[in-house]
């Protein structure tokens, strides 16, 4: 197994390995740790069955059910992610930490590609440690103890979800989440401390007033995506992105009209963060 870097901040290829086949122990702390330490992790050429992609999930962590979107009969932890060639809105395409609306929100995300456009179609990631250390110390200190509150139903990210609820959707699910979770987060593994703010969910400041609230949220969502804290992901077919959802926004880019996008999602459980 060999990785390479592919930006400043974050993000790194592993090559070398094939997820097809069942992985030693040894190799999946491996990829376990070049995932801690650069938030998200490619592999190229990984033609995965649903099976063997869940089973890779599983060396990883818990794979769980997202709640507007139903899975596959056989994988319900497994959903399509698409964009089909008449459609003008894609999936999720706002920067976000998914579905932070949730109690516990997951540790993590992977994507498998199986269907991809001629172009177009990348995905951005950005740190969120990068963001937070970039911070004055005094814009850290008053962020600090700080409470978020996060919603399922901004209209920008309810937005991109409604194709997929017409053709995908549960029938079980509720209309919105909501919840409360730290501005500034430490990571449960590393230790290392995050910016836990993102502009598809995060709709106000616990405590403050909307208009603080939105001064305040305004600066953060420009701040936190700066180019500096950023990578950006050219799919092929085959390849899988893993991304730490705790510490790592990502945002899909919606610039392929007329063509069809289709990846395959599997969602990773979390806990409360602290």
């Amino acid at each position: 197994m060999k990785f390479r870097k592919i930006a400043g901040a974050l993000g790194a290829e592993i090559s070398g390995v094939d997820l097809t086949q069942d992985q030693s122990a040894d190799l999946i702390k491996n990829i376990r740790d070049i995932f801690l330490n650069h938030n998200v992790i490619f592999f190229k050429n990984q033609p995965l069955t649903s099976r063997q992609f869940m089973n890779f999930a599983k060396s990883m962590g818990t794979p769980v059910e997202y709640p507007f979107v139903k899975g596959f009969e056989d994988f319900p932890e497994i959903i399509e992610v698409k964009k089909l060639e008449h459609e003008k809105v894609n999936f999720g395409g706002v920067w976000h930490s998914d579905t932070t609306y949730l109690e516990c929100p997951p540790m993590g995300s992977m994507l498998l590609s199986k269907e991809t456009p001629p172009f177009g179609g990348d995905t951005l990631f950005a740190c969120q440690y990068a963001a937070y250390e970039a911070l004055s110390d005094t814009m850290q200190r008053m962020l600090n103890g700080l409470q978020g509150i996060s919603s399922s139903a901004k209209a920008d990210v309810s937005k991109t979800r409604e194709d997929r609820i017409k053709s995908d959707g549960k029938d079980s699910a509720p209309k919105s989440f909501s919840s409360i979770h730290p501005v500034i987060r430490t990571h449960p593994e590393t230790g290392r401390k995050a910016l836990y703010v993102n502009v598809a969910h995060t709709s106000g400041i616990e405590g403050l007033t909307n208009a603080e609230s939105a001064s305040l949220l305004s600066f953060l969502f420009e701040h936190q995506v700066k180019p500096e804290f950023t990578c950006r992901w050219a799919w092929e077919l085959n390849c899988l992105a893993f991304w730490d959802n705790r510490c790592t926004q990502h945002n899909p880019i919606n610039d392929y009209d007329g063509y069809r996008r289709v990846l395959h999602r599997i969602t990773l459980q979390g806990d409360k963060p602290v």
